[in-house]
């Protein structure tokens, strides 16, 4: 199936703060030089596609076992990266000037879990001496905000400013209301409003982002293991189906790294699992490939929507939190 990137406005990409001269023969003014840190999904290759456009020259570092290979194809300049090599990842960039950088798509975290992981990952020196204590003495913990927070201040003890995605697309930004032909039912609205409740204390733990909800009771909430098999697990534990998912951003969200997405293949789990409808967070929650991912979900009948944070919080009546039927 041919996906599609949303219209893109031209972007004017401003020099970062203090930016230098390119190094001896650079090769473009620094203003325009982005590092491209991939991971899993659509959304590197949507980021490197809306780079293009604006006339950026993108240098990308792909994660083994998670970049898509096509994304060779659409940057000037592309290595992949092992997942504990993030000395390596700041030599490639410093290598082409880069004083500006972002990070766009999942890495899956079980992966970190895995046996004999330092062995298997070969971590360099920097990385090692980083994360040490969270995944050898145990002495910190392994959440996501606090290992990619590492990650960030890595990046910038070497110059490197880490900056959200969605600056350089934020058209990908989901807007409030109604997305799809179909909307909650009344049922569904009296679910999304306790799964929004649900899902943002995990967000403020920093557990997970989803939660799958049928007549007022939690089915899964998503933990290390992800949407998708948060959803579904639900589907295996609700087996008539019909039941919401709500996705929402952490309190806190810092918008350089986990951001909440949805696409495609967040759609095609909701059907296999028997979901039926999708309550998002307006103007925190990036959607991929947004016009093929609506037409997917008006074919099946989904019903998703978009809600404001600041209306559910108020509970203001009488359309919290499904404020919007517009289309």
């Amino acid at each position: 199936m041919q996906s599609t990137l949303p219209t893109i406005r031209a972007t004017t990409i401003a020099p970062p703060p203090g930016s230098v001269a390119p190094p001896p023969g650079g090769v473009a003014p620094a203003a325009t030089r982005i590092g491209l840190l991939a991971g899993w999904g659509r959304y590197p290759i949507v980021i490197a596609e809306a780079l293009r456009h604006q006339g950026a020259k993108t240098y990308c570092l792909g994660v083994k076992g998670h970049a898509d290979p096509a994304l060779a194809a659409l940057c000037d300049e592309f290595e992949w990266i092992g997942i504990g090599r993030l000395n390596g990842a700041v030599r490639f960039f410093k290598q082409y000037g880069i004083r500006r950088a972002t990070m766009a798509g999942k890495i899956h975290k079980l992966r970190l879990f895995e046996p004999w992981f330092w062995v298997k990952h070969c971590p360099d020196w920097p990385t090692m001496r980083r994360f040490f204590k969270h995944f050898v003495l145990n002495r910190r913990d392994r959440r996501d905000d606090t290992l990619l927070l590492a990650v960030v201040e890595l990046f910038a003890v070497n110059g490197i400013d880490l900056v959200p995605a969605t600056d350089f697309a934020p058209e990908l930004l989901v807007k409030r209301g109604q997305l799809t032909h179909r909307g909650p039912t009344a049922a569904q609205c009296n679910d999304i409003e306790f799964g929004w409740q649900l899902a943002k204390e995990l967000g403020r733990l920093d557990v997970g982002q989803s939660v799958a909800v049928m007549g007022g009771t939690a089915l899964a909430v998503e933990a290390i293991e992800g949407t998708d098999q948060c959803i579904r697990r639900a589907g295996e534990l609700c087996r008539s189906g019909g039941f919401t998912v709500v996705k929402v951003a952490k309190p806190r969200q810092d918008m350089r790294f986990d951001v909440p997405t949805i696409g495609l293949g967040t759609l095609q789990t909701m059907i296999e699992a028997g979901a039926t409808c999708l309550a998002v967070e307006d103007g925190r929650t990036i959607i991929v490939d947004r016009d093929e991912t609506i037409r997917f979900a008006n074919e099946h009948k989904l019903a998703i929507v978009a809600i404001d944070p600041a209306r559910v919080a108020q509970k203001t009546p009488p359309e919290t939190p499904c404020e919007s039927r517009e289309r």
